[in-house]
């Protein structure tokens, strides 16, 4: 059962939402199965653990990731050895899948309309405080990952001093620090050229022509040939938008891939788990004050306008 419990929590918890429509799991327990998942993933990274454990009645998902990839030439992987690590590193591989796939889910709703996922009615007010580019910013991941080091490390500070192996991301290697920065370095740079990008599409609404047509539609009273004029004008925009949002959401996931292909299988599981953790926090308590919010503008408590930006998440 060591094992099943990670299965258990990467395939329910870690996984993203199969639609952004969709909220992501219930919070519910994930103290208590981070916990085990934590402490199984410890055990099933040691050489000696072969253990499988049964097969989660959770096993089976509504959307269908791509299997994990073969093992290379050799049958070794980042300089481990494929025996006990195997099932592990395959689970990690399963949720970098299901990341890849909720992206694409992403992009075909996002070509269908884009408006939705600049202003995402599915996600609470405090997540939407957060965003970046219609998601979390990338470099969000690499701090995440030095913040969840930092405090293994601090738990294990006895272990460092007696030169005992850690297999959390307190044991991060230099190499794997040096990547990390270099990774962390190319992915603000590219946050940087996508957010140039998206602050030209902004400053197009501003452009003469769209004066134009602001004015016609006033002197006009909105006539069907000056509100058809703004509807092209804004596709072309909207089209700009969406690619942006498209090289948003492939840096967040070449972000995602390139911190696990860094990391030891054991600690990609540590640093997933503390994602989804950190995910589920922030929405539950986002969730909570939108709720309470909503209670004390129907309760007289608040301004009846305000709940013109109060939208509790569905």
């Amino acid at each position: 059962m060591a094992l099943g419990h990670v299965r258990w929590y990467i395939q329910v918890v870690l996984r993203p939402s199969p639609c952004p429509f969709s909220p992501p799991p219930t919070p519910a327990r994930t103290a208590a199965w981070a916990r085990r998942a934590t402490a199984s993933a410890a055990a099933s990274a040691s050489p000696g653990s072969t253990r499988t454990g049964s097969p989660s009645r959770s096993a089976t998902l509504r959307t269908s990731a791509p299997p994990p990839p073969p093992p290379p030439p050799g049958g070794r992987r980042r300089g481990g050895g494929w025996g006990g690590r195997r099932p592990l590193q395959n689970l990690v591989d399963r949720v970098v899948g299901h990341y890849e796939y909720y992206y694409r889910a992403k992009a075909a709703s996002a070509r269908r309309d884009v408006l939705p996922m600049f202003s995402p009615t599915w996600t609470s007010s405090t997540e939407n405080l957060f965003t970046w580019v219609g998601g979390w910013r990338p470099s969000t991941a690499i701090q995440l990952l030095y913040s969840k080091s930092g405090l293994q490390l601090e738990a294990r500070l006895s272990n460092v001093i007696r030169a005992l192996p850690s297999p959390d991301l307190a044991g991060l290697s230099p190499a794997q620090l040096e990547r990390v920065d270099r990774l962390h370095r190319r992915t603000v740079r590219r946050e940087r050229e996508i957010a140039e990008d998206e602050a030209a599409v902004q400053e197009a609404v501003a452009e003469a022509r769209m004066l134009e047509i602001a004015q016609a539609m006033r002197e006009s009273e909105g006539t069907e040939a000056a509100v058809g004029e703004m509807r092209g004008q804004m596709s072309g925009k909207e089209e700009g938008m969406e690619r942006v949002l498209e090289m948003a959401d492939e840096l967040r996931v070449e972000t995602i891939k390139g911190l696990v292909e860094i990391l030891e299988p054991t600690q990609a599981v540590h640093f997933l788990i503390a994602a989804a953790e950190l995910q589920l926090a922030v929405r539950q308590f986002g969730m909570q004050k939108d709720a309470e919010a909503a209670a004390s503008v129907a309760n007289g408590e608040r301004e009846p306008h305000l709940t013109t930006v109060i939208r509790p998440a569905t």
